[in-house]
């Protein structure tokens, strides 16, 4: 009974931890204090240079260790980083604060969703995970697009109010994840140094399985383009005039749309089949970006929404076609390095990207969002069609 409660106290805990109050009007807040949007991305990429340096290395914690642990070394660390963040006001500051919740980002990044996979298969229904993995996603989304409402609101008091009100709620995870049950699996037998181990799965994940890497590099690749669009989000909105009372009402929506989305996932794939929904993803995201760049008006924010389905599709589907194919002893690692691949494909483009905006127009910073995703979009569909995994 006890391992059956990890399913919704995983729930709670997602929802807890993407009440972020302060996201539909982070961009502004940055601005308010002396950011240019090149800054933006540089603190986002900044971001992702510190779940590349964390994230494998808390992935195999968590297969060694336990997900569990894992995951409250995470919940903590995301507490101090949002705490910090209430009282910063220059950019060294914001990076400091940004160093923790990456460090608490790459400790849960792969964790939960392996602790997850692995109470399904100890209860008999691993064949569950694309829907209960899709249910998952939508309450975190949901939990976003409710923060986002109340988020706007408390943003009308200052921009800064939210963080407050988010260093206190980030809190209540913790305890949460303390009463996990560490579900029983296979461990590594590996006598190898940590390192090394490191190293054997990491080359194992991105070499030695060539259905592994292609899904890894495709996922990260779709992935990035859903992590890029949340930064242009807002400034958006600024250049076709939103009002700020109603930046959270749009940022909730969006969020309620992914996790419609995402609760509907496995459905879709269904219906779809294997080979269209993975086609469908990168060619969904780069054909909006290119969209946005071609119009500037309050009718194109639907072509936002292409993005959130693209989201609310690619972990649930994608993650699991990997969890398929890897081993429990390995599979926290595996999926870190998933995430660990998106990161450094975002700190390679997002700055491009903010400087692109900056320096040419935000019309451009699109375009080149949805040349650069299609083509490369088509490299790595053509190798997964190679190597027989479309």
């Amino acid at each position: 009974m006890s391992l059956r409660a990890n399913i919704w106290k995983l729930h709670i805990i997602l929802a807890c931890r993407w009440f972020l109050l302060l996201m539909p009007v982070l961009v502004l807040f940055y601005q308010e204090n002396g950011l240019s949007l090149e800054d933006v991305f540089t603190v986002q990429a900044f971001f992702s240079i510190c779940v590349i340096l964390f994230e494998v290395p808390s992935g195999y914690f968590a297969d060694r260790l336990g997900r569990k642990q894992s995951m409250l070394i995470g919940a903590i660390c995301s507490s101090l980083g949002f705490a910090i963040y209430a009282f910063s006001y220059t950019l060294p500051h914001f990076l400091l604060a940004q160093f923790f919740i990456a460090l608490g980002s790459s400790f849960v990044s792969g964790s939960d969703s392996a602790l997850l996979y692995d109470t399904l298969l100890h209860l008999e229904r691993e064949s569950e995970y694309q829907k209960v993995a899709g249910r998952l996603a939508s309450v975190a989304n949901f939990s976003e697009g409710i923060a986002g409402l109340v988020g706007g609101a408390l943003a009308l008091i200052s921009l800064r109010t939210p963080l407050y009100v988010q260093a206190a709620l980030m809190l209540i995870a913790i305890p949460l994840v303390w009463s996990l049950v560490e579900p029983p699996r296979k461990k590594s037998e590996r006598t190898e140094s940590s390192f090394a181990a490191i190293l054997h799965i990491v080359r194992y994940a991105l070499h030695g399985h060539a259905e592994v890497k292609w899904l890894i590099l495709y996922s990260s690749l779709v992935g990035t383009s859903t992590l890029t669009i949340v930064w242009l989000v807002q400034p958006y909105l600024q250049s076709i005039d939103w009002p700020l009372a109603l930046f959270g009402v749009a940022w909730a929506a969006l969020q309620f749309s992914v996790g419609l989305f995402a609760i509907n996932a496995y459905r879709i794939e269904l219906f779809l089949g294997r080979k269209v929904s993975l086609v469908s993803l990168i060619l969904f995201s780069s054909a909006a970006y290119l969209l946005l760049g071609l119009f500037q008006t309050v009718w194109a924010i639907a072509f936002l929404f292409v993005f959130y389905f693209v989201r609310g599709i690619n972990g649930p589907v994608l993650n699991d076609y990997i969890n398929r194919c890897v081993s429990s002893d390995i599979r926290a690692t595996v999926l870190s390095v998933k995430s660990l691949v998106g990161r450094v494909m975002f700190v390679v483009l997002g700055p491009a990207v903010g400087w692109v905006s900056d320096v040419y127009s935000l019309s451009a910073a699109f375009v080149f969002c949805g040349v650069v995703f299609l083509i490369f979009g088509a490299v790595f569909l053509y190798f997964l069609q190679r190597n027989r995994v479309l």
